[in-house]
């Protein structure tokens, strides 16, 4: 009888762990910034949820107008950490959101939103000629660069993505010592290696932090095409 209570007890817990794992999981992913196995917790990622939210920020786009996180509230928008110089992951960011600007060029609430980690060469004019090479509306596509130590810490802190700057040999030692979210290793010219995660973020119009995609990912892609679908349909709060 003792027995059989113990067996009864144990398949209870092993039930009760197996229905709270996918909210444990992705709530464990989101507190240790991912950095478990690269694609395990994907799936969990591309479901609409609360990942945490966009803090502050103020940074130049390359029009040369100022943009903070403010000029994107009320809006949705889709965020991605990319360089110029980039011969690897950054094209094929860029060429998918090319290729989303047009899927959605109805769509005057959603914005798509390119960051540079290389922002001492990537000025205003640079990413100007950058942009133009994808056919990006100087609107909805916003090209962003600023001081690279506050782009660093907006990417790991704010976005809570892998990036590593190759000129900080402390901060690419801890980095690197730890398995982080699918980072992208992008050819920096001569110096070496810029290592940052080529997902995409998904932000409500209230910055919050909703989704994250695989730009290299068809079905991740599609999932993403449908969040943004949600998100458009949500009523704006007044701001």
């Amino acid at each position: 009888m003792r027995r059989f209570m113990l067996w009864g007890i144990l398949a209870l817990v092993v039930g009760a762990g197996l229905i709270a794992w996918p909210f444990l999981g992705g709530r464990m992913a989101q507190v240790v910034g991912w950095r478990s196995s690269p694609y395990s917790s994907q799936g969990l990622l591309e479901t609409l949820g609360g990942y945490g939210e966009v803090p502050d920020f103020s940074l130049i786009e390359r029009s040369g107008r100022r943009v903070t996180r403010a000029d994107l509230l009320g809006r949705v928008w889709i965020a991605n950490f990319i360089y110029t110089k980039c011969k690897e992951t950054c094209p094929l960011q860029s060429a998918v959101i090319a290729r989303l600007q047009g899927e959605f060029a109805g769509e005057e609430g959603l914005r798509l939103v390119s960051i540079t980690v290389d922002s001492a060469h990537d000025t205003p004019a640079v990413l100007t000629r950058y942009a133009e090479r994808y056919g990006a509306d100087p609107v909805r596509w916003l090209f962003l660069t600023g001081e690279k130590r506050a782009i660093y810490d907006l990417a790991s802190d704010g976005f809570r993505l892998g990036v590593v700057d190759p000129d900080d040999r402390a901060q690419a030692e801890e980095r690197l010592g730890l398995i982080g979210p699918a980072p992208a290793f992008a050819t920096h010219g001569s110096k070496g290696l810029v290592i940052h995660s080529s997902r995409f973020v998904l932000v409500d119009r209230q910055a919050r932090i909703r989704a994250y995609h695989l730009p290299d990912d068809e079905q991740s892609l599609a999932r993403l095409r449908q969040n943004v679908g949600i998100l458009l349909r949500e009523k704006p709060k007044e701001r």
